[in-house]
């Protein structure tokens, strides 16, 4: 064993560090606040708890998301390994049993004998160069003494903006004889549950939206909201046909009496409300897409206007929290270190990721840094022709400011330098060329003496 750190937070970035750092040999001491200090959205004490979605994106190799993950694969993530071995069906979606999921990430902490898991709340991060190194993973819910000792220490560096999560429903209570199974353009299969729409339904339920009452947050500001996690409500009030091209486009999804090679019989809904399950056991499914800030009893009254939805039993309502991060570009170097204190990083949704798998990867990175400095050896950067290096590029060059969260997306990747006109062959080119760079880069970290295993196999 070897050397100290200190992880501030853990979940998914603080549990892969920690896991990537003790396979090094290296001693982790990992603070976790809860449970005895607990979020608005966290229940107990289990790590790398997934509050919001359980989704963890695409894992179709043409996408930004899926390319991330083979990279992952090829890093051997070992929460990436746990969220396949708790995988539940969702078409080309990595959806993991949110239970199962931090469950094991709890158990595979606890059972390194290099990381010991302290139960306290972190009040302030010692900006003492001679302390061992640290990694601020604490999240999007920070606490706020610790945002007020990081907003002392780097200065007007915290921003916020605000977080929703989409209700669930009980199985038991969805009218089976109006919602069909059927997978985006797979009507055979069975990981999503479809509520279509009539022209008529999808507008008095837009309607009924629209003027729902929402709850009032403090300090609210709604261009501090991330694209990606708009209420529902917010989405519907930018146009009548606004959630019929995004979260309710039925696109895809024929309607089960209709006969998708017969352009004569083929019947598509207005619109369609998709549900996916919450865990392998479908006893809730979460309504994709609806994140939402209405108030509770509006919540009932709105969404069970949706077809099939009339008489829902929640298991879980929508709501709506605080998001910190930090404004990384001024901040933060490729290496995810911080440029005033360079033995202190940052990984996650703090360091102005979103996304559950991106919160894996600059945890990962995190890790290998984090060991690197214990060794007292350089830290590598992947190259930027790899997801993970055009990602920490992405939050740390100051051309991105003003700085909002970034996730993946195969736009980051820097050109082909050889052209090609065919957008699937393109994407494809850029996905292998990342994979060959990732290759390359593993081969460098294990030059340098770092431990990483075999890759993890990776399927649809």
């Amino acid at each position: 064993m070897t050397g100290e750190i200190h992880i501030i937070g853990a979940g998914l970035a603080g549990s892969e560090a920690a896991l990537v750092a003790s396979r090094n040999g290296v001693k982790v001491r990992l603070s976790e606040m809860r449970p005895a200090v607990q979020t608005p959205v966290h229940s107990g004490g289990n790590l790398a708890q997934i509050v919001c979605s359980n989704s963890l994106g695409s894992i179709k190799p043409t996408t930004a998301s899926g390319c991330l993950k083979l990279e992952l694969a090829r890093l051997a993530s070992p929460l990436l390994e746990i969220a396949l071995n708790t995988r539940v069906p969702a078409g080309h979606a990595l959806a993991v049993d949110r239970n199962r999921f931090s469950e094991e990430v709890t158990k595979r902490v606890d059972a390194e004998v290099n990381i010991l898991v302290v139960r306290e709340e972190i009040e302030e991060v010692n900006p003492d160069p001679d302390t061992p190194p640290a990694l601020l993973a604490s999240g999007p819910l920070t606490s706020d003494t610790l945002l007020r000792n990081i907003a002392l220490m780097l200065g007007e560096a915290n921003l916020f903006f605000f977080d929703a999560i989409s209700p669930s429903i009980s199985h038991d209570s969805i009218d089976f004889d109006k919602a069909f199974y059927g997978s985006r353009y797979d009507p055979v299969g069975a990981d999503y549950l479809n509520c279509p729409f009539t022209k008529d339904e999808y507008e008095t339920f837009h309607n009924a939206l629209v003027k729902a009452e929402r709850t009032s947050i403090k300090d609210f500001e709604p261009d501090k909201l991330f694209e990606g996690c708009l209420p529902v409500e917010i989405v519907a009030k930018r146009g009548l046909d606004a959630l019929r091209f995004g979260a309710m486009k039925p696109v895809g999804l024929p309607l089960p009496d209709s006969d998708p090679a017969d352009s004569e019989k083929k019947r598509m809904a207005y619109a369609v409300v998709q549900l996916r399950r919450e865990q392998a056991d479908p006893e809730s499914w979460n309504l994709v897409g609806f994140q939402t800030r209405l108030t509770y009893p509006e919540q009932r009254k709105v969404f069970r206007m949706i077809p099939g939805l009339e008489n829902a039993e929640f298991t879980r309502f929508g709501s709506m929290h605080r998001n910190a991060y930090i404004k990384s570009p001024y901040l933060l170097e490729p290496t995810l270190q911080v440029s005033e204190f360079p033995h202190i990083l940052v990984a996650g949704c703090l360091a102005g990721v979103e996304g559950y798998i991106e919160d894996i990867a600059t945890g990962h990175l995190a890790g290998l840094a984090l060991t690197a400095l214990v060794k007292g050896s350089e830290i590598l950067v992947p190259p930027e022709t790899t997801m993970h290096g055009s990602l920490v590029r992405a939050i740390t060059d100051v051309k991105n400011i003003p700085f909002q969260p970034v996730t993946s997306t195969l736009g980051l990747l820097p050109p082909l330098e050889k052209k090609i006109r065919r957008k699937k062959e393109r994407r494809l080119a850029s996905v292998n060329r990342a994979i060959e760079s990732i290759i390359v880069f593993i081969k460098s970290i294990r030059d340098k003496g770092f431990y990483i295993p075999d890759a993890i196999e990776l399927a649809e």
